[in-house]
């Protein structure tokens, strides 16, 4: 709006709109306003001229505003790009941008206090900047006392009267920090009564608009929601996203469980634009040890993410201020001064990098009685709302327990008494809580909602096709915390051979039932794998991921948690055979490390699946071998992938010394014995055949990436056995032979140079 009321910008607007080079922004402001200001004042020649030749190129119509600052940047950007000729630059641009990885809460509650504070620690507040303004030495008290917007005024800078209304120009020589209010609020007096509006907007939103990362102005760059589990913790970082996402380039959301959060890192090389795999390493020219690329490719990554650029970064259900894989401190990552980047923390954990947690406190009664009604919104009589309240208390006013109920008022269109009965009705048995459970004691203390989640999966059970819903709980539960296709999730349910819930739950089920028959959900008529993943959506089991194509789901981690409580170690299996069937490791990657936890345990933690030797090699071909190359190649994930390697050799030799073992027991026996296990020996023989052959890739795989970091001496040894092995088994002239001499033909070449 300022800009009309200067003499210096309406000579450019003319100019450029003449050239037909003008791409007009219009900052918090309509076309309507500005022409307000010329209403009646004839005299005004080169203002209207100026105003015309921006409806002249007004064709964009950028028009930027609270909501969409990034997007209307990226459209600029976009259309000078495409004007310049770099439409390939542009389309990479438009592919950046985003980020969010789940749909905005339609229903979210609440919250406004914290949300407010976390935007008052991350852009200070309004005393805040006018400290800031401050150092500007021209400041006047006048105009402030007049009613306008505060604003930036220099003695010396170049000033305009026109109209009675105060200007200044876009030097700014004396303030030691211009910020982007300088150019946006000068101090003008407007004698428009929109004008007037306008500046009171201006002045509304100045808060939230202002960035400063210095002392006393915001300052804080981390913070840390800390809460128990259910308590809303997720659904405030992503609200906080959704209404602030404008202000940064990106949103970046990472999952913070133990197992998989250095992974997750890692995985921000993707969406930040960085190449750190190890073919970009080898072409250094230089060979360097693993912890060096390693290191390097974590630096590259916190290099990127923590400079001038504003990104904000979610660390979600952060589990350990520890890495599970190496013991690398949180600090390894974050720094102290994360540059323009701001960092959302939510765990569970008390303290988190010496900072003082945001600790995030229950609903209000009135949200609480918003979150349950849900979608429907009903104003229930008095007796229904007691029993309302009775629910709230029940489920101690957890928001993921009261988004759940209110999911089921919405869908089955039942009363609260109704589901009040029906839950009161369920009888848990003791065995539900195992004493080794790791869910410190949330479930015991919390049996109300058990009893609420064993409701729904007892409605699952009776809707068209549910079985399958309730058996993706089961057997999913055990991939990783990560969004997951309905595809996988109905590839391991599939494998998992189990009854429906209402008869895992007893007789007190089927009786809770009794007191609402027309309990049921409608089919949707979809893909029976897509409806059963999204009515997991719908009762508020899950949220639905919007990352990939295709339907995906991220179930929330109580659910994940009973989903494992109930089911027992029996579907980890299931889980396993699943992933093993889907394959995919770039899609994939956090689930088939899942699997790969499941099979061989890892550090000192004992294995939950037993395979059978077949399975064993097929496990191991199609899902660790091609997990491991895509660690290491990808991300420069040496340590883990070459671990997930050696794992797998040693299990191969242990299965490799067990088919020996009965071969020769088999040799030593009588001729008629022979005769009748010869169908048995020859399948014997050919497993044995298929476990040797694979431990020499293995060795050959390790060699290569052995040869990578420099470690020849290792590398060569192994890639003699593996020769060895394949002259014997497929004899010297093979392909595959000749392949693994030229790999140790490399090694000794490398070797000799070193």
């Amino acid at each position: 709006m300022s800009s009309f009321l200067n003499p210096f910008s309406l000579e450019e607007i003319r100019f450029f709109a003449q050239k037909k080079n003008l791409i007009p922004i219009l900052f918090d402001t309509e076309p309507s306003e500005i022409a307000g200001l010329f209403d009646g004042k004839l005299e005004d020649k080169e203002g209207k001229e100026a105003f015309e030749g921006l409806m002249r190129c007004h064709e964009f119509k950028l028009e930027a505003n609270e909501t969409n600052w990034r997007s209307c940047v990226s459209k600029t950007v976009s259309l000078l790009q495409s004007k310049l000729g770099r439409k390939n630059i542009a389309e990479k641009e438009s592919e950046g941008s985003g980020g969010i990885p789940f749909p905005r809460n339609r229903h979210f509650v609440g919250r406004e206090k914290e949300l407010s504070e976390i935007e008052g620690i991350f852009f200070g507040s309004s005393v805040d900047i006018q400290e800031v303004l401050d150092c500007s030495r021209g400041s006047t008290t006048n105009e402030r006392s007049s009613g306008v917007s505060d604003g930036f005024a220099d003695e010396e800078s170049d000033t305009v009267r026109t109209s009675n209304a105060k200007y200044i120009s876009l030097e700014m020589r004396k303030c030691k920090e211009p910020t982007l209010e300088a150019w946006i609020d000068p101090v003008i007096e407007l004698s428009s009564g929109k004008g007037r509006s306008l500046q009171k907007q201006r002045s509304k939103h100045r808060r939230s608009r202002f960035r400063c990362n210095s002392k006393g102005c915001g300052g804080a760059s981390v913070v840390c929601i800390n809460g128990s589990s259910g308590i809303g913790k997720t659904e405030l970082a992503l609200e906080f996203a959704y209404r602030y996402s404008q202000r940064y380039k990106m949103v970046l959301w990472i999952g913070g469980e133990a197992r998989y959060v250095r992974q997750n890192i890692l995985n921000l090389s993707m969406s930040l634009g960085l190449d750190i795999s190890a073919e970009a390493e080898k072409e250094r020219g230089r060979i360097r040890s693993f912890e060096e690329q390693e290191i390097d490719a974590f630096q590259r990554v916190k290099r990127e993410l923590f400079r001038d650029v504003p990104y904000l970064l979610i660390i979600d259900n952060l589990e350990n201020e520890r890495d599970w894989w190496e013991g690398k401190d949180l600090h390894d990552f974050i720094p102290r001064n994360t540059g323009a980047t701001n960092v959302i923390i939510t765990t569970r954990l008390p303290r988190v990098m010496n900072l003082e947690p945001m600790q995030l406190p229950q609903l209000s009664y009135i949200d609480a009685m918003i979150l349950m009604k849900g979608k429907l919104k009903n104003d229930y009589p008095a007796d229904e709302t007691e029993v309302l309240r009775k629910l709230d208390e029940r489920l101690g006013r957890l928001s993921f327990g009261l988004s759940v109920v209110g999911s089921l008022l919405s869908e089955l269109m039942i009363a609260p008494s109704t589901l009040f009965e029906a839950v009161e009705r369920i009888s848990l048995n003791e065995n539900l809580f195992p004493h080794d459970a790791n869910d410190d004691g949330f479930c015991r203390n919390n049996s109300f909602l058990i009893k609420v989640l064993v409701f729904c999966f007892a409605l699952m059970d009776r809707a068209k096709g549910g079985h399958l819903t309730s058996k993706m709980i089961i057997a999913g539960s055990w991939l990783a915390p990560a969004p997951v296709s309905s595809t996988l999730l109905a590839a391991t349910a599939s494998k998992l051979p189990m009854k429906g819930s209402i008869h895992l739950w007893g007789e007190s089920l089927k009786t809770a039932f009794l007191c609402g028959t027309h309990c049921f959900l409608a089919p949707n008529g979809r893909k029976a794998e897509v409806e059963s993943a999204l009515l997991l959506v719908k009762l508020g089991l899950a949220r639905k991921a919007t990352r990939h194509p295709g339907c995906w789901i991220q179930f929330h981690p109580i659910t994940q948690l009973f989903g494992k409580i109930r089911g027992g170690l029996a579907p980890t299996t299931a889980a396993v055979n699943g992933v093993m069937r889907a394959g995919n490791p770039s899609a994939y990657s956090d689930h088939l490390w899942a699997s790969a936890f499941l099979v061989f345990g890892f550090k000192s933690e004992p294995p939950a699946v037993q395979l059978k030797a077949v399975d064993m090699v097929l496990f191991i071909r199609k899902t660790a071998l091609p997990l491991a190359i895509e660690s290491f190649m990808t991300f420069s994930r040496c340590g883990s992938a070459l671990e997930l390697l050696k794992v797998c050799t040693n299990i191969l030799e242990e299965v490799e010394k067990s088919y020996t073992s009965r071969m020769q027991d088999w040799n030593r026996g009588s001729l008629s014995w022979r005769k009748k296990l010869q169908p048995n020996h020859r399948v014997d023989e050919f497993i044995w055949q298929e476990v040797t052959l694979l431990k020499a890739t293995l060795l050959e795989t390790r060699a290569k990436l052995l040869l990578r970091g420099g470690l020849f001496d290792t590398g060569e040894e192994l890639c003699r056995t593996c020769i060895s092995i394949r002259t014997v088994m497929l004899g010297h002239g093979d392909a595959q032979t000749v392949a693994a001499q030229e790999t140790l033909a490399k090694l000794v070449r490398y070797r000799s140079k070193v």
